[in-house]
């Protein structure tokens, strides 16, 4: 019996994208399908092409994609091939775009010591753990902690004299303010040189082929923030907090900010949710419970996860070696990957971009 395109199509349209929740047919992710004849039947090869970053399930996909085909009769081999294609996102408008940078994603706190600073570092370390090309921009001018993070140091090169290459550890492509001036160098600068100094870290370092550009914006709602959201293509903004009624009331304000530029918000992460003895297992709420949940839903953001109060994720990024790289099966890691994959989803549900697709408009005076 031939094995038809047709069969193959409705076998396939029984197999359910876990993350997303349709079938890889309707959601018009099936490539190069392909039926030839086999020794004992019909070979059967085609691509599926996510919108995501998503490595870690791909064994699993295959299996049940395979499975799936191997079901219509006369087929005896099926060969399946998953790949990740990222595209550009919509941004505020009037923004053009970032070369060399498809997403950008904001990490924002209303207030400082919340954690912004490790949730953005473990979130480009886990975009890129599951084959996403992602870059890291600490924004923080005043207070730059990436580069102890993320374990870089030294001065950035420059081939032609105006433009910088980024930094790179773990996969991830990174710029800070710290690599370019002393380490004990404090900023004083005035918020239109730092605003100054931000737009040329992101304006000239080559950022090779980026998926995704985390930027780990600095604590509060203030002109430097203001102008960096007016200014920076943003795809979408993380916000981080933790349960204290404090940090939620100025983690509003920063949502209020990025919702007045048009920025949307892919979600909340609630830091330092619960603490866990390591002596006796003893748990405590001390900065209060599930404030960041309960915010969350009055403000109608999805709610990305929470993180525990934990000396391993202080040691972890205070040694350069963050938690999701310094062990990747823990549990803590594993929220952050599964933050990860809820902003990747997010930003892949959002309008693309094609800004690139139309034709440049040029207004000659006829003489």
């Amino acid at each position: 019996m031939a094995v038809t395109e047709q069969a193959v199509q409705q076998a396939l349209q029984q197999v359910v994208d876990p993350n997303t929740g349709k079938d890889f047919v309707s959601g018009k992710q099936v490539r190069n399908l392909a039926i030839g004849a086999g020794a004992q039947g019909s070979d059967v090869s085609f691509d599926i092409e996510l919108a995501y970053p998503a490595k870690s399930q791909h064994p699993a996909l295959r299996a049940a994609l395979i499975a799936a085909v191997r079901r219509v009769e006369g087929v005896s081999n099926v060969s399946v091939n998953i790949q990740t294609k990222v595209v550009a996102h919509a941004v505020q408008r009037g923004v053009q775009l970032l070369p060399g940078v498809r997403n950008i994603v904001a990490v924002a706190s209303g207030k400082g010591g919340v954690g912004k600073s490790t949730t953005a570092a473990n979130l480009a370390l886990a975009l890129a753990a599951e084959g996403a090309r992602v870059g890291l921009l600490d924004a923080d001018i005043y207070g730059p902690s990436q580069t102890m993070m993320m374990g870089v140091s030294g001065r950035p090169e420059s081939t032609d004299g105006k433009t910088m290459n980024p930094m790179q550890n773990h996969g991830v492509q990174v710029m800070s303010i710290g690599l370019l001036v002393d380490p004990d160098q404090a900023m004083v600068w005035r918020g239109p040189m730092a605003t100054q100094a931000l737009e040329q870290m992101l304006r000239q370092t080559n950022w090779n082929d980026l998926d995704y550009l985390i930027v780990d914006m600095p604590p509060g709602t203030g002109d430097i923030q203001l102008t960096l959201s007016q200014r920076v293509p943003v795809t979408g903004a993380v916000i981080v907090t933790t349960p204290q009624d404090i940090a939620l009331l100025d983690a509003k304000k920063g949502v209020s900010m990025f919702e007045k530029v048009g920025v949307p918000i892919l979600g909340l992460v609630e830091n330092m949710a619960v603490h866990i003895c390591s002596n006796c297992g003893h748990i405590e709420h001390i900065f209060g419970v599930d404030g960041g949940k309960r915010m969350a839903a009055e403000q109608g953001m999805p709610y990305l996860g929470a993180l525990p109060l934990s000396m391993q994720i202080r040691i972890q990024a205070d040694s350069g070696k963050p938690s999701v790289v310094a062990d990747p099966d823990s549990e803590v890691a594993g929220i952050y990957k599964n933050v990860a994959r809820q902003v990747a989803l997010a930003i892949a549900a959002r309008n693309k971009d094609y800004s690139a697709k139309f034709p440049g408009i040029s207004i000659s005076k006829d003489t």
